[in-house]
């Protein structure tokens, strides 16, 4: 009976491709802990862009420590904004994209450290440099990481790859 099924198993190449043929841009979804920090401690999960640089001409975004839906949420959010052809300033504040005014930054990731979290966006670039930026979210009081005042248990949730 289950011979009657199609195959749904894809390369996991194939599927990349076919969210950028159909989005002009691809995200991948990492679990927790897959990745390593510089430091040794396990990652949180995160999600991260393909084909933003091409599609928006701006870099790669990683957003750690939030489920791969809300993630989702956030960068069609960001692909509106670029797509409408406003840009976001790395290294300033913005505000709107989360209720209640709350604050948000896009921090450039240090590569040289942190590029192997990039595997997928690696093979799609061919090798070829490419730049990330970490959008960084507030706390309950909203506070960003690297701020006096942020949330300290957030900080494995939520670490700095700049």
């Amino acid at each position: 009976m289950s011979a009657d099924l199609p195959d749904f198993h894809i390369p996991h190449d194939e599927k990349i491709s076919w969210m950028v043929e159909t989005n002009g841009w691809a995200i991948e979804s990492v679990p927790p802990g897959v990745s390593m920090s510089a430091e040794g401690a396990p990652m949180p999960t995160y999600s991260y862009t393909v084909n933003f640089p091409t599609a928006f001409g701006m870099p790669e975004v990683v957003i750690l420590g939030l489920t791969p839906v809300a993630c989702r949420g956030l960068f069609d959010l960001i692909a509106d904004v670029l797509g409408s052809g406003q840009t976001i300033e790395i290294g300033a504040e913005i505000v709107g994209l989360f209720d209640g005014e709350q604050r948000a930054k896009f921090v450039n990731v240090n590569m040289s450290v942190h590029g192997q979290m990039f595997a997928s966006a690696g093979s799609w670039h061919k090798g070829h440099a490419f730049g990330v930026v970490q959008m960084v979210w507030p706390d309950r009081n909203g506070f960003l990481p690297g701020e006096a005042g942020f949330e300290q248990r957030l900080r494995f949730t939520q670490p700095l790859l700049a």
